[in-house]
Formats: structure tokens, sequence, C-alpha cells
């Protein structure tokens, strides 16, 4: 479509000079010629654009601040910085955390994992940005600051689409915390925030922004593979697989809705309904019951991780989707489910797997018999009672505070 020439040179240097110097998320030095203005067909050094706009908006800056990509120590040393406030971030949330979790365990998540800080200081890769925008945003929702919390999902989510991974928890707990009609503002802030980002773009080429950046239907390369090695590679690029995996993802999403998520007696769709008119929940009987905090970070952590074991390929820079999330969803259930040492030693399984280079089959099988494990805890240890919002009978239903909202 044709549009203004201010319009086009803004789309172009952004697209253009990202391309340049992140666009396999990692700060080069190589020119690559821009004479297109269609984001379709940029292309850096390791293949064509395929991020959100946050991400152009993000790492442009970050090309800029160093010297057009030149300094690569700056660079390190703000993604260091990064690093240390996503773990920040991550802790904060420690009040919510069961207390049988043994302090050793965060000692391995700070200083055990290669892997995480070849990611986060080494590779300099966009997955980390993201993530630390989403754990700010579970900070807020653990305050209940909903409306700012998806606001910045939804900023992460233009880092990179993984953030869509934690979208069912989140939807589910915006039903819950608010009925159908209380959550449509909320999803409305994450829909307009993404059109307010990608403007520059949309208005140059909406479909192949659209098609680029957020492409579920995505091949991903088969050497790169991480969880999948073990089969064969026209099995890997099967689209029958891919819809098999799908279905396997929105069924585990179904169950744990219906049986983990939702622990009511009351039928799930009670959950469309204003919270000042369902019924009171009555509290289920729980070996360790969880929080309010806690259950918020059981329905977000548990839907990425289920996204996680379903996904076509895992790349080795995916390890952070989901590694700082693992000691909270193996510690969240009682040790009579799984004792202390086993769970160490399956985070210790986990990483060998992830450090293993180039994966092997051994290596592969052995991370899907880890991840099964932490399912079948997930599915059989105690299921976090949830937090009704319901006022207890005879007394008026309270608004919600401007906080919550």
């Amino acid at each position: 479509p044709r549009t203004s020439a201010s319009t086009r040179r803004i789309a172009a240097a952004a697209w253009g000079e990202t391309s340049q110097g992140s666009v396999s998320s990692t700060i080069s030095t190589s020119r690559v010629p821009f004479s297109s203005t269609t984001s379709k067909e940029l292309k850096g050094d390791t293949g064509p654009l395929v991020y959100p706009a946050g991400f152009v908006y993000i790492f442009l800056g970050l090309y800029h601040a160093t010297g057009r990509g030149s300094d690569i120590r700056l660079a390190q040393y703000l993604f260091a910085g990064l690093y240390l406030l996503n773990l920040l971030l991550v802790f904060r949330q420690g009040s919510c955390r069961p207390p049988r979790v043994p302090p050793y365990v965060f000692f391995f998540m700070c200083c055990a994992s290669y892997r995480i800080h070849s990611i986060f200081v080494l590779r300099l890769f966009n997955d980390p940005v993201a993530m630390a925008i989403l754990f700010l945003a579970i900070n807020l929702f653990l305050e209940e600051r909903w409306s700012w919390g998806c606001l910045l999902f939804s900023l992460a989510v233009s880092v990179k689409m993984n953030i869509l991974l934690f979208a069912p928890g989140l939807l589910f707990l915006l039903l819950q915390r608010f009925g159908l009609l209380g959550c449509i503002p909320k999803l409305c802030i994450c829909a307009l925030l993404q059109v307010v980002l990608g403007l520059p773009f949309l208005l140059v080429n909406p479909v192949g922004y659209l098609t680029r950046s957020f492409d579920l239907g995505r091949q991903f390369q088969f050497k790169w593979t991480v969880n999948w090695r073990f089969l064969p590679e026209e099995v890997f690029q099967n689209r029958v697989f891919h819809a098999a995996l799908l279905l396997a993802h929105l069924a585990g999403l179904g169950l744990f809705a219906l049986h983990r998520w939702h622990s009511s007696k009351e039928n799930i769709l009670t959950l469309l309904k204003d919270p000042a008119k369902r019924k009171p929940a009555s509290p289920l009987s729980c070996v360790c019951p969880l929080n309010a905090s806690a259950w918020i970070v059981f329905i977000l952590f548990s839907s990425n991780f289920l996204g996680v074991c379903c996904s076509r390929s895992l790349h080795y820079q995916f390890y952070v989707w989901y590694f700082h999330t693992l000691p909270y969803l193996l510690w969240c259930t009682p040790t009579t489910k799984l004792a202390h040492m086993p769970k160490v030693l399956l985070l210790g399984v986990i990483e060998l797997c992830w450090n293993t280079y180039p994966s092997t089959v051994c290596s592969s099988l052995s991370l899907h018999i880890c991840h099964g494990l932490i399912l079948l805890q997930l599915w059989y240890g105690t299921a976090p009672t949830p937090v009704s919002h319901t006022p207890p009978p005879g007394r008026k239903p309270t608004a919600v505070s401007k906080k919550a909202q």
C-alpha cells in the first residue's frame, strides 16, 4: 500500500537498522543493505526479521546506545544488569513461594546454570528481555495492579511471541477475578498496545508485519532442536505432528483449567459471571494450601510449562522461557509426592540436557522424561486452593479498588 514518504522512512529505519544490529538478538557490527520498505524482505545475518515491533524499538535503542553495535562490552554490561534485575523480580515473588523450597535451590538458580548465563550475557538474545518484562508484569498482578500488569504483559509479547504461552493462565485469572465483562477492558489494553507499537509498520505493510511477526506456523530447523532430536527429521517437519502437539497442548490446558486451576465444585462457566454474583466457594482440604499470590503464580507458571512441553521445537535460548519457574513448579506440591533430592536431581538433569550441544537422542529423551515427571507431580500433587473474590453472604459486594483495576 502507498503511504507518505516519512512513514516509509520510519519503517525502513526501524526495521533496517534493527536487522543490521540485532535480528538474531545479538549486537552485530555487520551492515545489511536495506532497499525495501516491506518487512517480509528484511533480513539479517541469521535470516529474516521475525519479531514484533517492541523488539525493534528496544534493540534499536540498544543498537544506538552501543555505538551502532560496536561496543559489545557495554552491551554485555547492560545485559548483566538485566540478568540481576530478572533475578530480583523472580525473588520478589518469594513471598508467595511455598516455605519448603530449600535455600540451596536458589543458589542453583543464581550461579549453577552456564546456559542461562550464556543466554543473558554472552548471546544477548531477546528472550531474557521478554521474560524480564513478563516477571515485572507478574509482580504487578501479585500487587493487584491488573491494568498495569496487562500493559506490561502485552509489551513482553511485543518483544517475543513466546510470552503468549502464559496467556491461557492469564485469561483464566482475569475471568476469575473480574468475570467476562470485567476482563474485556484488560484484554483491550493488551490489544491496544500491540496496535500502537506496530502502527508504523501496519501502515506500510500490515500483512507482512502480522504474518512475519506472529507466524504460528513457522518451520524450525532440525539441527537446532533440543527436545525432538530422537525423531526422524521428516517427522519433525510434518504438519500432522505439529497438529498433534497443538491438540496435546489444548487438552493439557483444558485438563488443568478444569481440575487444577478451577477447584470449585461449580461449573467452570461460572467464571463468566460477575464475581459478586457467584456463590461462595467452599475451601477444599489441602495438605499445603497456597495463598492468593501463590495461586496466581501457579496458574501462570503451569500454563507456560504446558506450552513448553508441547513445543514444536526448543532452541537453546528457549531455556530461559521456564528456567526460573522450575523451582516453584517442583516445590509447589508436597514432598511426599517427590522428595527434595529427586527434585534437585531433576533440575540437574534438565540443566545437563540444555548444556549438551549438539543435542543427542539421549539428551532429548531425558528432557522429555524430566518434563513428564514434573507434569505428573503437578497433576497428582496437591492442587492449590483458589482464592474466592466473592463477598461473604449477608454483606453487600464491595467495589473493586482502583488499585485492582
